[in-house]
């Protein structure tokens, strides 16, 4: 009985367990499934998530929260007491008639009432100080999807030159055996069979390097998704391939000045700088501390009322509120740069696209092909002894160059696409 019932809490953790695991982990472990893929929107969105420099930045909003609280507190009140005239040198002397009609006694309750709805313009220039931290770390964000969209470029990148590398190492090892059956046959040399065969070792030393590449892109890119995000063996899962842009520059420069964050912070600086001026001014005006006090003495218990309140006749910020003043025009300035920056930036980054779109369409007008056929036909023609060994390896090389360069100018064309998302403020391109 004992053995069953120990049993069925075994099978019943079991099945809890296999319910409380997640897809993720399964599809992790399983030999079956392979590597987790992830694509760009994916990345994305998990450094969005999980990124640390990024929840850094984004803690500043909730510290500028914070910021608003202490700004709109009001004055405490203050309590004042005191006891004149006790007879601590004459202990004789004390008693319940000396305290009535000798010794003094005073309680009062003192406030500052602050003038120029100082609480007012404190909570403003805080909340407004506020709208520019979020719209910085809107900035931060924007900056963090084009890191992580170059270095997913760049895993892509390594991939696709991987995949080349693999396919060039297994076409040349199948020449490799083909020559070797000539030359034991008489076809070709022991010299042409030996430059072949050590011909091999740069490709298998690119095949190398290139898994190198990729190790590494991968890793990069894990460290801006958060490690803890995805796990060792991943993937990255878009198809490395040209994407068309119709959009003109002039309708995405109206764009990029109605979404850039950095620009919005710069406009929205103006604001704190016109909110900090009127501080200032509130500043110089006096506040007023008003008391009232209960005073019992020589029998008799008074009130008496207090007022206090500086005269503006030196001090009245005068330095504040001339430095709020010229902030205003710093700011001003500050917001005209911000906006030429956004034009400029997306001028650079739309002719840098068109630069290189015109390199894109080169390739892919027939030199591609061209380059394929070339290595074909020298191929066809060596393995059947009606090319020399030279040109034959002229013709490899000269492929493996222009699918290498071809690949390298997708990847600067893909980087270029995502500057000028960059730029704009927006993946969202025509």
């Amino acid at each position: 009985m004992r053995i069953r019932k120990l049993h069925f809490a075994v099978s019943v953790m079991a099945v809890s367990i296999a319910a409380g695991s997640s897809p993720a982990n399964a599809q992790a472990t399983s030999p079956t499934q392979g590597p987790v893929k992830i694509t760009l929107d994916d990345a994305i969105q998990m450094a969005l998530a999980h990124n640390h420099a990024l929840a850094a930045a984004r803690s500043t909003i909730q510290q500028s929260e914070a910021q608003e609280i202490t700004a709109n507190l009001r004055p405490d009140p203050a309590l004042l007491g005191d006891a004149q005239f006790l007879p601590l040198f004459h202990p004789d002397q004390a008693s319940a008639d000396y305290v009535n009609s000798a010794a003094q006694f005073d309680l009062g309750v003192s406030y500052l009432f602050e003038r120029g709805k100082k609480r007012q313009h404190r909570l403003a220039a805080a909340k407004d100080q506020t709208a520019v931290t979020r719209s910085q770390v809107a900035d931060n964000e924007r900056s963090l999807a084009f890191q992580v969209a170059t270095l997913f470029t760049n895993a892509q990148l390594a991939e696709s030159v991987l995949d080349l590398a693999e396919q060039d190492l297994k076409s040349f090892r199948n020449t490799v055996d083909i020559s070797k059956e000539r030359y034991r046959a008489g076809d070709i040399s022991e010299g042409d069979y030996l430059k072949i065969k050590l011909q091999l070792l740069q490709f298998q030393a690119d095949a190398s390097q290139a898994k190198l590449a990729r190790v590494q892109a991968l890793s990069d890119l894990r460290q801006l998704l958060g490690r803890e995000s995805v796990p060792l063996d991943y993937d990255v899962a878009d198809a490395f391939d040209y994407q068309p842009l119709s959009a003109k520059m002039e309708d995405l420069q109206v764009k990029a000045l109605a979404t850039r964050p950095d620009l919005r912070a710069a406009q929205q600086g103006v604001t704190t700088a016109n909110s900090q001026y009127e501080l200032a001014k509130a500043d110089g005006k006096r506040d007023v501390t008003a008391q009232i006090s209960y005073t019992h003495t020589a029998a008799v218990s008074t009130a008496s009322l207090f007022g206090q309140v500086q005269l503006p006749i030196f001090d009245r910020n005068q330095g504040e509120i001339a430095r709020t003043h010229f902030a205003i025009t710093q700011a001003q300035e500050q917001e005209k740069a911000a906006s030429d920056q956004v034009l400029t930036d997306v001028e650079d980054a739309y002719e840098g696209l068109q630069s290189n779109d015109q390199i894109i369409q080169l390739y892919r007008s027939g030199y591609l092909d061209e380059a394929k056929q070339d290595r074909d036909i020298s191929e066809y023609a060596y393995k059947r002894g009606a090319a020399s060994l030279l040109d034959f390896l002229d013709a490899e090389r000269s492929y493996r160059a222009t699918e290498l360069a071809y690949r390298q100018s997708l990847a600067a064309y893909l980087l270029a696409l995502e500057q000028l998302r960059e730029a704009v403020g927006t993946r969202s391109l025509p």
